[in-house]
């Protein structure tokens, strides 16, 4: 008994390891269930935080296509999201924290058919400046945005350039800004598109660096102005939509956000161009001048649409009658006009010059826009001079211009105006309306309402919200230059761009630009040749610099290339136009509307669609006599054969009086 149980003592030391490896076992055990439950609820927050194909994250979210790659990345700039606020009901996301307080963020997702969309917001609810979003371009190329002074197709934003409003502006006057006719609008090659909301008060910048477009919402320090009863705390909303494809998701974007025309302007400007005093006789046009240029037309056997008589024939800039000493006999001129079978259509703009005597009268009416205290005048200062800007949110001063206007047109049988100007930039920094604007290119959008009455004939260089405006757009001023800066180069990737925005009845500007660049009388002629050649596959031609002006050599290309255009172009164009008016599509298209997943169609900058059958390459360097041309798959006729494309041809000859294009055809 004293030296107690041999047996016992064995069992007790034999049992230890069992108990601990019992309780070792129950730690496992322990460990597993909390790690299911962890994962579990990673599944499940994963799950919370993803919507279709997009996936959130603190800091931005991504969205992936059908086969799981990467196609869009949005990175949140401003702030993060507080992940523990989000929830997630239905079709919607939302979030109520960011890392620094109170927010309304919310996804929703829409699906039609083909397309995915998400609508996202981010709203503030505290006092911030501003909310910035950064799209990442993802290795894929992108088109759309504005007019631009050195426009790129696909886009090529160069250096860093800080958010600034984006608004109309004269990209002629200042080489740096967004131009006249704008849209809030970009699509990408890899079948995404993202369209910011109107009620934004949006800037757009970019990082070359970065290869990113930011998106900003701010009302400090900007021309936007927060809607009346508004908390004036930025909102960034937008919507990124997917497709199958870049072609059919932009066809898709147009249906479903922009407006259409609601007819066809003149068939005649389609078909015959139009002659403008404005490069060749610029402002020392005199009613002697305007008639013999309109001889010399018929004199070299050239046909017309009608005959634009641009700046100046008043006295003061702000009038509306012809000036006695430059059109001693402005009735009888257009008489004679008439009865040699002209039209005559005459350049407007919303400026009432200081000098002018109708300056006084609007000034005694309140139709100018105001200083913010809507007491005086704003004035601004325009390439004509010093003066007072009609507000044409105001219905009297609209009516009042709409009055002279067609005054003129009944007393000299006027068919239509060119209305220049129009842009945002000529508005004071600060200013007043009657109807306050939220946007100030709203004001581009009210301006070009005065062309709806004279629409079949009329002219615009801005726009804003009015593709259903049924009147031709004209590029902004061209140099008479090579280049992609306002330059030959620069009139595809323009056309293609504003054709994407909407703006299907295109003018390209004047044939060979307006020969500003150290003043010389007259383009080069082998540049001005080949810009004819171009323009002969544009929508519309204009002429003003005469071919005459050169030699008999240019005279005999520019009847070829105008009779083409009437023969052959025109009449596809047409066609192609009546359609725009139920879905909006292009006229001219890029390579890649019919080449959607060819890489190289994406690219290319210098060669074009009529429809879906004809391509256009035209020469657009100095001193070739050759060019390279790609033609994408299917079976392409030329000058002297037919090619099988996916091909590039290397050095395809092109003489000086020849430009190449290729008819799709059937195999």
């Amino acid at each position: 008994i004293t030296h107690g149980s041999p047996r016992k003592k064995k069992f007790g030391q034999e049992s230890r390891p069992m108990v601990l490896a019992g309780l070792l076992g129950g730690v496992l055990v322990l460990a597993a269930v909390v790690a299911w439950c962890y994962y579990s609820l990673s599944l499940r927050k994963a799950q919370l935080l993803k919507a279709e194909s997009l996936e959130l994250k603190n800091n931005g979210y991504i969205i992936r296509n059908h086969t799981g790659d990467i196609i869009f990345t949005m990175a949140f700039r401003s702030g993060t999201l507080d992940l523990d606020s989000c929830t997630k009901e239905g079709h919607s996301l939302s979030c109520t924290r960011s890392g620094t307080g109170k927010l309304n963020f919310f996804i929703q997702t829409v699906r039609e058919k083909t397309v995915m969309c998400y609508r996202i917001r981010w709203e503030e609810l505290l006092d911030v400046s501003s909310v910035e979003h950064a799209m990442v371009y993802n290795d894929s190329h992108w088109y759309g945005g504005a007019e631009m002074a050195s426009q790129y197709w696909p886009m090529r934003n160069q250096g860093e350039q800080e958010p600034r409003p984006f608004v109309t502006s004269d990209v002629y006057a200042n080489r740096n800004a967004f131009g006249g006719i704008l849209e809030r609008y970009w699509l990408s090659s890899n079948a995404t598109a993202i369209k910011i909301n109107d009620s934004v008060p949006f800037h757009l910048g970019w990082s070359e660096k970065n290869r990113t477009l930011r998106f900003v919402a701010r009302y400090q320090g900007s021309p936007f102005k927060p809607p009346v009863g508004h908390s004036g705390f930025p909102e960034l909303s937008y919507r990124v939509c997917v497709g199958l494809d870049v072609t059919s998701l932009h066809k898709y974007m147009v249906r479903r956000y922009f407006p259409k025309p609601i007819n066809v302007p003149s068939q005649e400007v389609f078909r015959k161009p139009v002659w403008s005093t404005r490069a060749f006789l610029k402002s020392a046009v005199t009613q002697e001048k305007l008639l013999r240029y309109a001889a010399d037309i018929i004199k070299y056997g050239f046909k017309w649409s009608h005959l634009e008589l641009d700046d100046r024939y008043t006295t003061d800039y702000g009038e509306f009658d012809f000036d006695p000493q430059k059109f001693p006999n402005a009735s009888g001129m257009f008489e004679k006009l008439r009865k040699d079978g002209f039209q005559v259509t005459l350049w407007t703009h919303p400026f009432i010059n200081y000098d002018s005597i109708n300056f006084g009268v609007a000034l005694e009416k309140g139709l100018f826009v105001q200083e913010p205290s809507g007491e005086l005048p704003a004035l601004v200062r325009w390439w004509n001079g010093i003066g007072g800007i009609l507000d044409f949110t105001n219905p009297e001063a609209s009516g009042w211009f709409l009055s002279h206007l067609n005054s003129l047109k009944r007393r000299y049988n006027v068919t239509s105006f060119k209305f220049d100007a129009g842009e945002t930039s000529y508005l004071p920094r600060q200013f007043s309306t009657l109807v306050p604007l939220s946007d100030p290119s709203t004001f581009t959008r009210r301006y070009s309402e005065m062309a709806i009455p004279f629409s079949s004939h009329a002219e615009l260089r801005v726009g804003y919200q009015s593709q259903n405006i049924s009147c031709f757009f004209r590029i902004i001023n061209r140099d008479s230059v090579w280049g992609y800066e306002l330059g030959l180069k620069s009139i595809i990737p323009t056309v293609l761009t504003i054709s994407i925005l909407g703006y299907q009845f295109v003018l390209p500007d004047m044939i060979g630009g307006n020969a500003y660049p150290n003043r010389t009388a007259l383009p080069d002629k082998e540049l001005y040749i080949r810009w004819l050649q171009l323009s002969a596959f544009m929508p519309a031609m204009q002429f003003s610099i005469p071919p005459w002006a050169y030699d008999d050599e240019v005279v005999q290309i520019a009847r070829k290339f105008s009779e083409l255009h009437e023969r052959d172009v025109a009449p596809r164009v047409l066609e192609l136009a009546g359609k725009v008016v139920g879905t909006g599509d292009p006229i001219i298209r890029p390579l890649w509307w019919i080449a959607k997943d060819d890489e190289a169609a994406f690219k290319i900058d210098s060669q074009f669609l009529i429809g879906d059958d004809l391509l256009v390459a035209p020469v657009l360097e100095p001193g070739k006599l050759e060019r390279d041309i790609y033609l994408p798959a299917g079976q392409w006729k030329g000058k002297k054969r037919t090619y099988k494309g996916p091909i590039h041809l290397t050095d395809y000859p092109v003489t000086l009086d020849e430009l190449a294009y290729f008819y799709w055809v059937e195999t």
